[in-house]
């Protein structure tokens, strides 16, 4: 008896004026793919066919039993009212474009365009400042080198990690003490940007002074700096008495 074919309905992504699908760098495809794949949805159910001529188009095919639910995600994201991920991949494509210098657009089995990306003509966003202005950060120490006169530091607040920030030599030698221990809060200068979403960016700050916010418990120090492949801290006797060592002085209490 025969058996059904499941029928497909393809999908065609074009990126115009910047590659053809000779020169088109395989990373750069790669990106392409796993937006395009996140646009769409139904991973199960999409399929990547090819690179087709014509600058260069991605070709993509959807099985019968999803294709209600990509077509409904595409019309969801036309309108701006799509998931968050699919919304998320459609500006992350725009992006990608913008960056290539390209254009593009979505296309349906009938060749009609189902989503337009502007890329290179989407207007730059609005960014206001720099802001100069004094405050403070807080977050454990994870990063503190460089050889200039100035020397860069970087702190772990939650899952943010803040870069950008410099202290004096000097002072980034009483920091580093405090490398991956207890949470600092450190104090100065900073300037900051403001795009036109609201949110605030800091581009760089100077640190002035710094305080200890609390002690982190050493034995989850320790343990975090002998996981370190190579640490010399694996073969410390008393890890524990050296880490207050370093911190404080030999037999310091700070």
């Amino acid at each position: 008896m025969a058996t059904s074919k499941t029928m497909s309905t393809n999908y065609r992504f074009r990126i115009a004026d910047s590659y053809t699908p000779d020169n088109l760098p395989m990373e750069r495809l790669a990106e392409y793919m796993a937006a395009l794949a996140r646009l769409l949805g139904e991973p199960a159910h999409v399929h990547f066919d090819g690179v087709r001529a014509g600058s260069a188009v991605l070709a993509m095919s959807v099985d019968e039993p999803a294709q209600p639910k990509v077509r409904e995600r595409i019309q969801r994201v036309q309108a701006g009212d799509g998931p968050q991920d699919a919304l998320k991949a459609f500006g992350d494509l725009d992006e990608l474009l913008r960056k290539d210098n390209a254009t593009g657009e979505l296309t349906d089995a009938d060749n009609v365009i189902v989503l337009p990306f502007p890329g290179r003509n989407r207007p730059a966003p609005l960014t206001y400042g720099p802001f100069r202005q004094e405050g403070s950060l807080e977050g454990q120490l994870i990063r503190v080198g460089g050889k200039d006169e100035t020397v860069p530091i970087n702190l772990l607040d939650g899952d943010i990690v803040h870069t950008g920030l410099y202290a004096s030599r000097a002072l980034s030698l009483e920091l580093s003490r405090y490398y991956l221990g207890p949470v600092i809060r450190v104090h100065g200068t900073g300037t900051w940007f403001r795009e036109a979403t609201g949110a605030w960016l800091l581009k760089s700050f100077r640190i002035d002074s710094f305080e200890v916010l609390d002690d982190a418990d050493l034995d989850t120090v320790v343990t975090s700096l002998q996981r370190v492949e190579g640490s010399r801290w694996r073969d410390v006797p008393d890890p524990v008495s050296a880490l207050l060592e370093e911190r404080h002085g030999n037999g310091g209490t700070g």
